[in-house]
């Protein structure tokens, strides 16, 4: 125990001993309520984090963002609390990997080197740190000069974990526990290839056991998590696993003092046990907080910096202040101009020197050819809005195939473009997807996805197409315009019931109600389109667009003026 908390602690039982010792009405002497109150017996310190940078090591080209931003901010705060007399620790909640090309192509190296100059503690390993095979993890593991931690991912062959499950730290004379924990869906969305070899366990009962050993050994103070699970409003997680708020209500009560998470990327900003309707980037935050455990989450790709300020005495943990700072986050005004919502972040010089050999190196790769087709794949709004085509069924067929699902449903919206006959490159492929939607997976039986299917593939496509036109794969089916019915003949060569249980993907906006399509609550599987596409495209080489033609009688459209989509 070092000798700030001792002395703290005696200060504290001192003054408790002289309130019990003199009960008189006018005895001023009390327990501290307030850190001012408990004068030097009270440690402050403040914990920093973002979580889900997938690939963002780079400000947009509107500015925002950016790890050289970052730096100036976080520099800034960490000065500040110095000032104060604490101290800081920096988490990150995982998937530094996976979502800009500029970042994939280099295997994620910009974004640990970024993490590195700005000098993070730790971070959660995330289910996309296994996008890549173990050799790629393994050489960010040594890349970084931070612990990656996993308390429940296991080593089949060992039997031991992958990664350290916790690191201690002294933070302002206090011994501060950050174990680390992964969601299990990792083990349903990650690459079998990638992880085969791994197991992943329930964190719950990981968290239970690492606890347990720490207080054993005397090792720590306080003890946080950072993961990568997933915050739910009260736990309510759909199709997911379960995330941070069951992880919180799981524990005894006091045993797990903080949440720093991941995985859903969303700010935890609430109302009761809901997200606050009025959150707007820059006002006021209020955390979660579950059988007194406080969850932290920062949305994602480092637009925010949660800062959270805590105070420690009495043997207790308050939280004097918290906020998420937005990192030359902008919006538009009513002439449509993009305007800062906070005060302009100047990038820190170094690290935007560093990092902008990696931008000009990865924008020279997406020049190299990734792939060939041997004729056109047919992406032009006039058709891909009207008809099944070639490149609709192309990118679904890429979106079931890197989740295993039984079916994909692509909007046509989010196809912008084709590809000639002819070499392909990943420029190509961000042309055609150019919004960065992720890919969700949605689990149903036969008779749902006939319900959610009635509204979906029924839509009208009016006198000059639709983007919420769906562009299928793996599903055979008669869509009735007039009845705005589906009758489904086969998912997946798999026939169908209506007790069956199926999967598909949808991607993130159309899932989110985006099109008109009925809103979802699936698994968010955090793989951008365009990576999905490109990598599928790289994986199959020489690419033949007959292969993706849409086949005679799988989906045929009855009482429409189209015998190719629902119009009237």
């Amino acid at each position: 125990m070092t000798n700030k908390l001792l002395k703290g602690l005696v200060a504290t039982a001192v003054v408790a001993a002289l309130a019990g010792c003199n009960g008189s009405d006018d005895d001023t002497t009390k327990v501290p309520t307030t850190c001012a109150e408990a004068g030097d017996a009270c440690t402050v310190f403040t914990v920093l984090h973002t979580n889900d940078n997938h690939g963002r090591f780079f400000e947009n080209k509107y500015g925002e963002y950016g790890m050289a931003a970052r730096k100036t901010l976080i520099d800034q705060i960490r000065a500040e609390v110095e000032a104060n007399g604490g101290e800081t620790l920096l988490l990150s909640g995982g998937d530094i990997n996976t979502g800009v090309p500029e970042s994939d192509l280099q295997d994620a190296r910009p974004d640990f080197v970024g993490m590195n100059l700005i000098g993070y503690d730790a971070m959660a390993v995330g289910n996309h740190e296994f996008d890549n095979p173990l050799s790629v993890v393994d050489m960010q593991r040594e890349l970084a000069e931070f612990p990656m931690l996993a308390a429940n991912i296991y080593d089949k062959a060992s039997g031991k974990r992958y990664f350290d499950a916790y690191k201690v730290f002294d933070v302002n004379g206090l011994r501060i526990a950050v174990v680390g924990l992964t969601t299990e869906d990792t083990a349903k969305i990650g690459n079998p290839e990638f992880i085969s070899g791994l197991e992943f366990t329930d964190p719950k009962e990981e968290l239970k056991k690492v606890i347990k050993d720490i207080k054993a050994a005397n090792e720590a103070d306080l003890i946080f998590a950072t993961t990568h699970m997933g915050h739910y409003a009260d736990g309510a997680n759909g199709n997911n696993a379960p995330g941070d708020v069951a992880l919180a209500r799981a524990m005894e009560a006091g045993d797990l003092a903080a949440v720093i998470g991941g995985h859903s990327q969303n700010p935890v900003c609430m109302e009761g046990n809901a997200y606050d309707p009025n959150f707007k980037p820059g006002a006021d935050c209020k955390p979660d907080e579950q059988n007194g455990t406080y969850i932290m989450q920062a949305h994602e790709w480092g637009k925010y910096v949660g800062q959270a300020n805590f105070e420690y005495f009495n043997g207790e943990l308050h939280l004097a202040s918290y906020k998420l700072i937005p990192v030359n986050l902008k919006e538009k005004n009513e002439e449509g101009e993009r305007v800062l919502i906070g005060e302009a972040i100047t990038p820190d010089a170094t690290v935007l020197e560093v990092l902008q050999q990696y931008q000009d190196k990865g924008q020279e790769e997406l020049l190299k050819v990734i792939g060939s087709t041997d004729d056109k794949l047919e992406g032009d709004r006039g058709v891909v809005r009207t008809q099944q085509t070639n490149m609709g069924r192309l990118i679904a067929e890429a979106q079931r195939t890197k989740v295993g699902a039984d079916f994909a449903v692509m909007n046509s919206g989010g196809v912008r473009a084709s590809i000639e006959a002819g070499e392909i490159t990943y420029k190509d492929v961000l042309t055609v997807q150019p919004f960065g939607n992720s890919i969700t997976l949605s689990t149903m039986t036969g008779a749902e996805i006939t319900e959610y299917l009635n509204a979906v593939a029924t839509v009208d496509i009016g006198a000059e197409g639709s983007g919420a036109y769906p562009q299928l794969a793996g599903i055979k089916m008669d869509v009735d315009c007039e009845a705005k019915t589906v009758a489904i003949s086969d998912i997946n060569g798999k026939g169908y019931a209506a007790d069956a249980t199926y999967t598909f993907t949808v991607p993130s906006y159309n899932a989110a109600g985006g099109d008109g399509y009925p809103a979802l609550t699936p698994v968010m599987t955090g793989y951008v389109d365009a990576e999905v596409l490109a990598t599928y495209i790289e994986s199959v080489g020489a690419i033949k667009a007959a292969d993706y033609a849409p086949v005679a009688g799988d989906i045929q459209f009855l009482n429409s003026n189209s015998p190719l989509a629902c119009q009237r």
